[in-house]
């Protein structure tokens, strides 16, 4: 079957830690970028997590990494907007960017924040029922991000000086910029605003519009991909990355093919048809050897269409694991793929 080169390799992790020592699980983080960069991925993507035991500032995160690469790109996969103020998101990520030399590529998801009803009283106090946490936030951050001035003021007052716009301001970070989404809708904005798509391991059965059954995952992920690109300016050019779970197992030992097996049969139920009232649909994690899963892959119509990857590390692993995992997918999987490491 043919289909697009794969031309950029990523990987995405959560940045798992103990709450008990989470010094150990940051710095496991960082070193698990760093051997992405020695191994020759493309890019290094971050999960964004609140109140949970995974990364909740990639800010921070993927400040220190800058100052820990020099070539790969870094990423956040993605950042959920509705606990962020855009504003202030936009000062963060440019002086990243800066940090960076350009490498840095945010990526954005909107809507509600997790368990909200929880949670608002203490995320915004007295604004809880004015925020909005629809595409206008996005529209604000990426207005702040490309240099829109933000006031009207600007020059000098005493001994300060002003800028009516975001500052730092990082000239191509607005190039760079991602939007995660699992719903027609949300990749329609998304290439009408000029962003790349990420588009992952879920994604929303919504019916006969994406022309597959309710559990064909490989087509409503291709549904998605198509709806982009026709509504973006660049067209087949547009930037897609796709994100789903492989676990190749060639080096791997009896154990951790065990662990690796165990767990992605766990996951396997909620693959078979969607979930919830969102109608959710998961795709399976593909665990075996290198050329089983490049066989797979090929095979998928979506993946025959995208030339970038992102590959999502599981959550619940050790560092010894994610090493394995990582240098199989870019020693043997990869190349399988047609990939070449960057130099």
């Amino acid at each position: 079957m043919s289909g697009r080169q794969l031309k950029k390799l990523g990987f995405l992790t959560i940045g798992l830690f103990d709450e008990a020592d989470p010094g150990r699980g940051h710095e496991d983080t960082l070193r698990i970028l760093e051997l992405g960069e020695r191994l020759g991925f493309d890019s290094a993507w971050v999960r964004h997590r609140h109140l949970q035991y995974g990364i909740a500032s990639p800010v921070a995160v993927l400040a220190a990494a800058t100052q820990r690469t020099s070539r790969i790109e870094l990423g956040t996969a993605v950042t959920p907007l509705g606990w962020e103020n855009p504003l202030r998101l936009a000062e963060d990520w440019a002086t990243v960017d800066i940090l960076s030399g350009g490498r840095f590529n945010p990526g954005v998801s909107i809507g509600l924040p997790t368990h909200y009803e929880k949670v608002k009283d203490a995320l915004y106090p007295d604004t809880a029922e004015q925020e909005e946490f629809g595409y206008a936030r996005a529209r604000r951050l990426l207005d702040h991000v490309a240099g829109v001035p933000v006031t009207d003021f600007s020059g000098t007052e005493g001994i300060e000086s002003y800028s009516d716009r975001v500052q730092p301001h990082s000239p191509g970070l607005r190039q760079r910029m991602w939007y995660g989404g699992g719903s027609l809708r949300s990749a329609r904005w998304a290439g009408e605003n000029a962003m790349s798509l990420l588009t992952s391991s879920v994604v929303k059965a919504e019916g006969p519009e994406q022309g597959a059954g309710s559990a064909d995952f490989a087509a409503i992920q291709l549904s998605l991909v198509r709806a982009f690109r026709a509504a973006h300016p660049d067209g087949e050019a547009a930037r897609v990355s796709q994100g789903l779970v492989v676990i190749p197992t060639d080096s791997a030992d009896a154990a951790q093919r065990a662990r690796y097996e165990e767990y992605a049969a766990q996951r396997l139920p909620r693959t078979r048809q969607p979930q919830g009232p969102a109608r959710l649909l998961f795709a399976p994690d593909l665990v075996g050897p290198s050329e089983w899963i490049a066989e797979r892959l090929r095979a998928h119509a979506a993946y025959r269409e995208v030339e970038e990857v992102a590959f999502a590390l599981p959550f619940t692993f050790a560092p010894e694991d994610y090493e394995q995992i990582l240098t199989d997918i870019a020693g043997r999987l990869a190349p399988a793929l047609g990939w070449r490491p960057a130099s």
